[in-house]
């Protein structure tokens, strides 16, 4: 069995490596073709350009790692297939558990390598990324960080203190703005704002407005509509991202922004997404081994590929589905992260019982 085990786990790992290769480049390409004109006209020199999409790379090799395990493993299940070497092993006595067992167990330590590599990599080349796509190619000036964002705008500085990516919420907001001079002609403080229809609704406003003679006028609507060059999308930009932060500071921050009563629903469902996540590797070891092993008679390997490519899309999802019921608060957040692994891997369980017994 040990030489079963290794052979099985060398002949993985060698599709793996191509099949990561080849999805990442193809991840890759699409995003300079969709990326390459603005980098242009924003006048970004080639090195820099080049360094944003190499520094993209940690970020897509954890995205589509599983993909690559999946494929990985129906590849080389159906090589084994197409070469009989599966029935040999089936005379011989080996089971179906003893078979998939060694491919678990290597979907499990992809799963823990793909933890810490998006714990220890990804935040620190993502960020790096973002900043280079917002400040030199998008020409946005402002403080990159979890909260209390300062932007400038056209004779203008926006000041929130905390934004919430799923409803468009903004809370803590300070907006100045200057004439050609930049002396202060008027300043809006409000406790909370909603974009709607192209402009924002704040609400518990204080406005100060600069009079002729040089005195400021105070007053205290209960609500204030104002059309000014800031979006919820130019936000989500500038707000540093879930993906930025690794585990233990994305859990300093939910503290933060709870101790100082804002909504961290959507923060804490990605808090759980970083643990969920990396384990899709071993869940689709189990589809993968299920197709693969299920595959009935004429089906060739180009099928089994398919059915693979149509199990990751649908994982994908139902993934997505649960992570935005979780975001709006429709499902709790340990369930909206874990929801997907345990249907899939329940399904992938109920398949190779039923390989085991035909």
């Amino acid at each position: 069995m040990l030489i079963i085990r290794k052979y099985l786990a060398g002949g993985v790992i060698k599709v793996f490596l191509t099949a990561l290769c080849a999805v990442v480049s193809i991840y890759l390409v699409v995003d300079f073709f969709e990326k390459i004109d603005d980098f242009i006209e924003a006048g970004v020199p080639v090195s820099r350009a080049f360094l944003f999409f190499l520094l993209r790379i940690p970020f897509v090799m954890g995205q589509v790692t599983p993909v690559a395990v999946l494929l990985a493993v129906i590849i080389f299940l159906g090589l084994m297939a197409r070469n009989n070497e599966l029935l040999a092993l089936r005379s011989c006595g080996v089971s179906t558990y003893s078979l998939v067992a060694p491919l678990l167990v290597g979907g499990f330590a992809f799963s823990i390598l793909l933890f810490f590599f998006a714990e220890v990599v990804v935040p620190i080349t993502m960020f790096k990324a973002n900043h280079i796509w917002n400040v030199e190619v998008k020409k946005r000036i402002a403080s990159f960080r979890e909260k209390n964002v300062w932007m400038k705008g056209h004779r203008s500085i926006y000041h929130i203190d905390y934004f919430n990516p799923v409803d468009e919420t903004i809370s803590g907001i300070s907006l100045s703005f200057f004439n050609s001079q930049f002396n202060l002609l008027k300043r809006v403080d409000a406790k909370t704002g909603v974009y709607k229809n192209g402009e924002w609704i704040l609400m518990d406003c204080f406005e100060q407005k600069r009079l002729a003679d040089g005195t400021y006028e105070m007053t205290f609507p209960e609500t204030l509509k104002l059309r000014i060059d800031l979006s919820p999308e130019s936000l989500k930009s500038i707000v540093k991202k879930s993906e930025e932060m690794s585990f233990k500071e994305l859990a300093d921050y939910i503290q933060k922004i709870e101790a100082e009563g804002y909504d961290a629903t959507p923060y804490i469902v990605d808090r759980q997404a970083k643990v969920a996540f990396p384990f899709v590797c071993l869940v689709m070891t189990m589809v993968a081994c299920a197709i693969a092993l299920h595959k009935k008679k004429g089906e060739g390997l180009a099928m089994g590929i398919t059915y693979g490519i149509g199990a990751a899309f649908l994982y994908w999802i139902v993934y997505s589905f649960c992570l935005s019921m979780g975001h709006n608060g429709s499902m709790n957040p340990l369930s909206s992260a874990w929801l997907s692994n345990i249907l899939f891997v329940a399904f992938s369980s109920l398949m190779l019982v039923h390989v085991e017994h035909v």
